[in-house]
Formats: C-alpha cells, structure tokens, sequence
C-alpha cells in the first residue's frame, strides 16, 4: 500500500488516534457504507479534535459526535487526501475485512460441506441434531476443511462398530493408524462417541450430554447431567474395551449361559467377571422370568456366600456406583428376561447409587422402603452413624427421604443382612 498523505497522518494517524480508527473500521468491517451518519460515544479530547478537522466543524466538549459520512467523504475527495473515509483508513492501517461477507462465505463452505453424502448413516443422522454443529465446530476450530477430516475418521470408526470385545486403542490403531487417536478428549472421539449415543437416543435407549469425560466413582460423588453416563461405558455398549480389566463385576451363583459350556466360576463361591470377558463372550443368561438380586456393597456378598452357599439366589455387587463391567452385566441380564431387584446403603450416596440403577438398568427395589427403613432404625445399634453429605430423593419412595432426614441415622447394607438373607435363601 502506498505511503498515506502527510496530511491524512496529521489528521487521523499516530498511536494517539489508534483506538478511534479501530472504531471507525468496524464501522466497514460490519458492512457499514459511506452514507447517513456515525454516532460516536466516549470520545477522548484528541479524538475529538481529530474529528473536527476532519469535518470540518469546531470541537465541542461533549463527549459524543455525530458524523456525517457522506459530507465526511466529500470534503476528503475535495482535499485530495483520500476518496472516501474507508480508503484513508486503509491507507493508514491496511485492508478493512468485510465480516459479514467473510462470515456468509464460511456459512455457505459449512454447509457444503455438512450436506455431503455418503456418510454413515449414523453419523449423517446426528448430524441432522440441533447441537452437532456447534460441537463440530469447536472440536475443528472453526475449520471446515478440518471439521471434513474429523467426520470422514468418525465415519470410519463407526463402521467398525458395534464391535465384540475389540480394545479401544486396537480400533484406532488399526482405523486411523494412532492407538491414542480415539483416548478421551480426542475430536474424533468426541465425535464417534456423540453419534453412537444419538443412535442410542433414537432407540429409546437412556442418553445423556455426557461429552467425552470420566467421573470419579466415589459413593458420594452426585449423579448429573454430564456424569450420569461416562465414555468408557458408551464404549462397552459399542463392544470397545477401555480399560476393560478394572473394576471387574462381583456375582455368586449366577446361572450357566445357555450359549456357553464352561463358565470362569464356581457355584457358591464368589467371582469376579471383568469387561472383557462379558463382551467376548456376550453370554445369553440362563435367566428368563427369573429373579436377579443386586447388592451394593461387596461385604454383603461375601457373607452370604458364607452363610448361604449354593443356596443363594443369583447376587450381584455394584460395589457402590455401577461401572462399565457392571452396566454391562446388568443389561445383559435384563435383556435376558431377567427381573432385578436392588437393595443398598440407607445414606444419601446409597440413594443415589439406587436412583441409578432403578433408572438405568430398570431394576426394582429390594427393601428399600421407607417401612424397611424404619424397622432398621429403631433396631440400630447403640454406636449410631449419623447421615452425611449432601441430601436426595428417592425416586422410588417419596417418604424414604424425609423418614431418614427425620431419623438422621445412616443404616449400612450388612445391618439389615439377615432380612435380605430370607430373599436370598433358595432352601
């Protein structure tokens, strides 16, 4: 660009008046003509003075002017300094961008390039989604062409899914040739993930905008929106291990799977099954118009294996808040024909484990009234435990909540054992 009129410097250039033209150009920048008139607030005095040169008219101490563009220009063009007041700005501080032009051109790049065809069909369903959009153009950075290669790899991951037990890192070795390519907070994961619980949504399966990030699985950690299902479980749904041998599920008596001849567990001993061999093997369950208890804590487990043996009814423990090979346990079970019933903790953490599971895996409760509740409290022991952390409602009970506000006593599982103990004994 060629060096600005001495006189257009003098008038409008310097550090001084750096402020005023950045708002004289968004003016330009936002699709603003050279007609009707510029109202300008806040002025600083040497702001001022600049202006009245320019137009041509005295400087007054109000703060705010109104400038004629028009009239503006045509007093530039008559000095010979510029042809209108865009180009003297241009002159001074280079090219003015028209936004709105340039964002009407990414609109019509994003489109293009969202209504392509030949997608999954999963991935083009989702998105048809009011929020896939937006989370496509965070993940790209704004980046069309960007966001085109993240669906493109998306795509093809899906197209190995559902898969039967396949690790995670495997996938995304073997799709897009990087085994961290699909860990949590990748865009491709995001991506994969957001569609295949899209899919699920449509099937009237449980959803939730979990994003792509883990919870802790403290009891006392409270169930929300984002932590109500974690990625690693939509994983397990998909037949993708992730960490597929930690937090293993812990059964006794569970019946022989029809489909299966040998079983890695003993009749009245206590075993642990991990993800792992609950998605390779995606047992069918023996367990069709029958009655499947689920506990919380493994100590109730572990002394009904005691005390009852082979006489227990089939038992699963949650281990406080169900993870992955616990999810996938119990919905397997449940798509077997299984009834379940859960019995946990009377404190706050254990009704919302129960919430949980009543809600997630259709489960029933197992005395967890507010009747059993109050038969446990009056026959507590002398050394009570008092309720902590933060309160919730039953949603299976509406008076349990306020019958243990009311008591303030928390009831472990292995308190009430013994009435449980008569559900559980087959003899």
């Amino acid at each position: 660009m060629a060096t600005p009129d001495p006189r257009l410097q003098r008038l409008l250039g310097g550090l001084a008046l750096a402020a005023l033209r950045q708002r004289l150009r968004r003016h330009f920048e936002r699709g603003g003509t050279a007609e009707g008139a510029l109202l300008l607030g806040q002025l600083q005095p040497a702001e001022r003075e600049a202006l009245a040169l320019l137009s041509g008219r005295p400087a007054k101490a109000a703060r705010s002017l109104r400038l004629d563009l028009a009239e503006l220009q045509a007093r530039l063009q008559a000095a010979g300094i510029a042809g209108s007041l865009r180009e003297a700005l241009e002159h001074l501080d280079g090219p003015i961008t028209d936004l709105v032009a340039e964002r009407d051109a990414q609109q019509s790049t994003w489109l293009a390039m969202l209504s392509r065809t030949g997608r999954d069909p999963r991935l083009q369903a989702w998105l048809q989604a009011g929020t896939a959009a937006g989370l496509l153009k965070r993940l790209s950075r704004q980046d069309a062409d960007a966001a085109d290669i993240l669906l493109s790899q998306a795509g093809k991951v899906l197209g190995r899914m559902p898969a039967t037990g396949l690790p995670r890192s495997q996938l995304a070795a073997q799709v897009l040739g990087d085994a961290h390519a699909l860990d949590a907070g990748r865009p491709v994961a995001a991506l994969v993930l957001a569609a295949w619980r899209h899919g699920e949504a449509i099937r009237d399966m449980p959803a939730v905008d979990a994003g792509d990030g883990d919870f802790d699985d403290t009891r006392d950690e409270p169930l929300g929106p984002a932590a109500d299902e974690r990625a690693r479980d939509i994983w397990a749904r998909a037949g993708v291990l992730v960490n597929e041998l930690a937090r293993p599920v812990l059964v006794l008596n569970l019946p022989v799977p029809v489909d299966l001849d040998t079983v890695p567990w003993l009749r009245g001993e206590p075993a642990y099954l991990s993800l792992r061999w609950l998605l390779r093997a995606a047992p069918r369950w023996d367990v069709a118009d029958r009655t499947v208890f689920v506990c919380e804590n493994p100590n109730l487990l572990a002394i009904a294996a005691e005390q009852l043996g082979t006489r227990c009814a089939p038992l699963i423990c949650t281990d406080g808040m169900p993870a992955a090979a616990q999810r996938t346990l119990l919905q397997q079970l449940v798509r077997s024909g299984a009834r379940l019933r859960y019995h946990g903790d009377f404190d706050w953490a254990g009704l919302r484990i129960a919430n949980h599971v009543l809600r997630h895996a259709g489960a029933a409760p197992w005395r967890m009234g507010m009747a059993d509740y109050e038969t446990a409290a009056r026959a507590a022991a002398p050394a009570r435990h008092t309720l902590t952390g933060s309160e919730t409602e039953a949603v299976w009970d509406v008076q349990l909540a306020p019958a243990m506000r009311r008591h303030g006593l928390a009831i472990a599982e292995e308190a009430v054992a013994e009435s449980l103990f008569n559900d559980l004994s087959l003899s």
